[in-house]
């Protein structure tokens, strides 16, 4: 750990680490106590630079070819917001692709907590209609309206 790393440098590592599938230099990025929530996915949030390692350890096996290819990133004083897509070919020659955006906070030269979004990407599926009239409540779910045209099918009781 270097304590005087800036957000921007935690940053820029962070990234180099993961392109390079180097575990350490990864987990470095973190504090030992860092904590993860999952806005979307409480059960996901975690305490712990340990399950960093357990996490990416596990990525770097099962995707050896797993690139970090940022979209948008901004930095301030106390941290740094990341969006970015999580690409490479599984061992199993599946193909991950994911989305995430990464907020982090930032002290003593590592990660102390981040919130995070992430999402594989869905080819296909419901529409933004679909979707909306799920949320409202108007469908039993949204793939109750997927007909092929985006999702404009018309609400069922």
């Amino acid at each position: 750990m270097n304590a005087t790393r800036t957000p921007a440098q935690v940053l820029d590592r962070l990234i180099t680490a993961t392109n390079a599938h180097d575990i350490d230099g990864l987990v470095d990025c973190f504090a030992q106590d860092y904590t993860l929530t999952d806005p979307v996915h409480p059960a996901r949030s975690f305490t712990g630079s340990a399950q960093v390692r357990r996490n990416w350890t596990t990525m770097f096996d099962a995707v050896p070819d797993i690139r970090l290819n940022v979209q948008e990133r901004a930095v301030t004083d106390k941290g740094f917001w990341l969006e970015a897509a999580q690409e490479g070919t599984g061992r199993d020659d599946r193909r991950l692709e994911m989305r995430t955006v990464f907020i982090a906070v930032v002290a003593g030269g590592q990660i102390t907590s981040a919130r995070m979004y992430a999402a594989p990407v869905e080819q296909g599926g419901p529409g933004i209609d679909a979707v909306f009239a799920a949320i409202a409540g108007k469908l039993r779910s949204a793939s109750d309206a997927v007909d092929g045209t985006g999702g404009n099918q018309e609400s069922r009781p």
